[in-house]
């Protein structure tokens, strides 16, 4: 073995060419003398080695030497463009771009390269394999986030191995590009406007521009025109050409025109129209189909009536004739009528502005505020007032009418006879002739609505016997009570002494008998009190005589009310004086004698 490891150690190595990259040592070891790239330096090496031995013999062998690659490179994009432009709301699966890259130490082969997206995106995905970059996700240019920033950025990576392996990033631009894919919108899609009868044309509305947009980021995309204006009554208004969108009057509304009677609120509608041309194919991927986006506004718009018009009486005065006794009646007989030109019908209120009491009536007459209807709510009085002339106001609210309303006042006979003495009282001789006008005594009476002549006189109650009468008992206002036969107690014809007679006065003496079906009768009242004296026992010579006694009675009348009222007030008043005074009595009289046991002996 000494023997052997001494000629090893004898011996000498070299190496031709001596140009590669090796070294050989005495040892026969052969070293590299640099870090190889295989994808730089040739793959493969040959080396000639020759050993020579002390004696000078050698021999020259080929070595070949293998560069192994090893995964030690990053694969690298070969794509130059970074920045993209697709247009919005593309459908799922359209492609965006297709990533390619390369990896140094695939060269003598296909690379087998995985790809992946690094960033948070939910727009794009990238097929792992290909690296081909398609569309995921709804991209709505017009919505937020991308409404404020459009453009997108993508961090792609693609590796050499699915795991552990070297990576490289690069970031893509995809710029979002609005289309025309919202039709315009309005807020609110319903107007309600009022406008005045009898306005002007080229009278301003409604301006539809602020309330309507198109929410298309675009400006070439966003703009629209009002078109279309339709409906009952669209001719009465039109859209004006100059500034789109503002509704205005083309002519003057009536309502009293009988073309536009009744008619009180016009339906019109207007189309919102897109300008640019719209591709709306992304929002529905299953169809193609192209469409112009519009929306539909309503507008009501309705005619406010004006008052134009005063009201109007069918008559410039009235007259009416009314009985004297006629109270409380309500009758179309007595009607004021008006008319009033507006359309619709205005309100009418009728009221009594003059005319409508007297002196001792505040209020004799009253009119419905609705219908016009007259009524009388004091009784009329012919002999204190023939007639009354009323002042009427109409007002439909803003403008008023007046007109004279005359109320002749017809006689009616309503008063009743009214006589004097209405109560006496006298005493006479059971002797007295007969045919004697008893003590001289008469009535007289007055009626206010009836001739004096129109009177007749009867005893109605206590004449029994018929035994007086009044003379004339018809066709005069002044009438005797005369001894009509003779009484005769002797026989016992007649029992009462004391006669209570009860005379009626009518004022229909100058009435037919059909007349007096007809017409109304008062009747007034006269109340006798007649004692018969019987003759005395012991005859005189003289000639008989009687007294005459005049009864007064002091009758109550409902009216005196306060009569009483104010007598017993007194009374109490009175009463309540005296104990107040008896009060005051007793105390000076206490303080004044003190009781017994308590004096202090001093003499009072």
């Amino acid at each position: 073995d000494t023997k052997t490891n001494f000629l090893l150690s004898s011996f000498q190595y070299s190496l031709l060419p001596a140009s590669v990259p090796f070294l050989v040592l005495e040892s026969g070891a052969i070293f590299s003398t640099k870090e190889f790239d295989y994808e730089k330096d040739p793959h493969c090496y040959f080396l000639n080695i020759t050993v020579t031995d002390p004696d000078g013999l050698n021999s020259t062998k080929t070595v070949n030497i293998n560069i192994i690659n090893i995964n030690d490179e990053r694969p690298y994009f070969t794509i130059k463009q970074r920045i993209y432009r697709i247009p919005e709301e593309q459908s799922p699966g359209t492609i965006v771009a297709n990533i390619t890259a390369k990896d140094p130490d695939d060269e003598d082969s296909p690379s087998r390269l995985f790809y992946s997206i690094q960033s948070s995106d939910r727009y794009f995905s990238i097929n792992p394999l290909t690296g081909v970059l398609q569309v995921t996700g709804r991209i709505d240019r017009d919505a937020l986030p991308l409404r404020l920033h459009p453009n997108i950025s993508v961090i792609v990576q693609v590796e050499d191995s699915p795991s552990g392996g070297h990576a490289s990033e690069m970031e893509i631009t995809i710029i979002i590009d609005d289309i025309n894919d919202n039709p315009p919108e309005c807020n609110p899609s319903t107007f309600r406007k009022e406008a005045n009868e009898n306005m002007t044309a080229g009278t301003f509305l409604l301006d539809l521009r602020n309330y309507c947009k198109d929410i298309d980021v675009d400006p070439s995309n966003n703009r629209f025109n009002f078109t279309g204006l339709s409906g009952f009554g669209s001719n009465n208004f039109a859209l004006e050409s100059t500034v789109p969108g503002r509704l205005v009057m083309t002519e003057s509304i009536d309502l009293e025109n009988p073309a536009n009677l009744g008619v009180e609120v016009y339906s019109l509608t207007v189309r919102v129209q897109d300008i640019a041309y719209p591709n709306y194919s992304s929002k529905y991927p299953f169809y193609t189909f192209d469409i112009f986006l519009c929306h539909i506004i309503y507008i009501y718009i309705r005619i406010k009536p004006v008052n134009e018009f005063f009201p109007v009486f069918s008559n410039l005065s009235y007259e009416f004739n009314v009985p004297e006794i006629t109270k409380g009646t309500v009758s179309s007989t007595y009607m004021i009528e008006i008319t009033d030109k507006d359309w619709p019908p205005s309100v009418i209120t009728y009221s009594i502005a003059a005319g409508g009491g007297t002196r001792d009536y505040t209020n004799i007459f009253w009119i419905s505020p609705t219908k016009g209807h007259v009524k009388i709510l004091a009784r009329l009085d012919y002999e204190t007032t023939q007639k009354h002339i009323l002042t009427v106001q109409a007002s439909d609210q803003e403008k008023t009418a007046t007109a004279s309303v005359t109320v002749n006042v017809l006689e009616v006979n309503d008063e009743e006879p009214v006589c004097s003495p209405n109560f006496y009282s006298f005493q006479i001789p059971v002797s007295l002739a007969v045919g004697t006008n008893i003590n001289g005594f008469r009535i007289e009476c007055q009626d206010r609505d009836s001739d004096p002549r129109s009177f007749r006189y009867f005893i109605n109650e206590g004449n029994v016997n018929n035994h007086f009468t009044f003379s004339p008992h018809a066709g005069s206002n002044t009438s005797r009570l005369i001894l009509a036969s003779r009484f005769d107690y002797e026989s016992g014809l007649d029992t009462n002494w004391i006669y209570r007679l009860r005379v009626y006065i009518t004022d229909d003496n100058l009435l037919s008998a059909r007349d007096k079906a007809a017409h109304l009768i008062k009747t007034g009242t006269v109340t006798l009190s007649i004692r018969v004296i019987p003759n005395p026992t012991t005859v005189i010579a003289t000639t008989p005589g009687f007294t005459v006694v005049t009864k007064r009675e002091n009758l109550y009348s409902e009216s005196a009310w306060y009569v009483p009222f104010v007598i017993t007030l007194g009374s109490l008043l009175l009463l309540g004086l005296l104990g107040y005074l008896g009060f005051l009595l007793a105390t000076w009289v206490r303080t004044r004698c003190p009781p017994a046991g308590k004096a202090d002996g001093t003499p009072l």
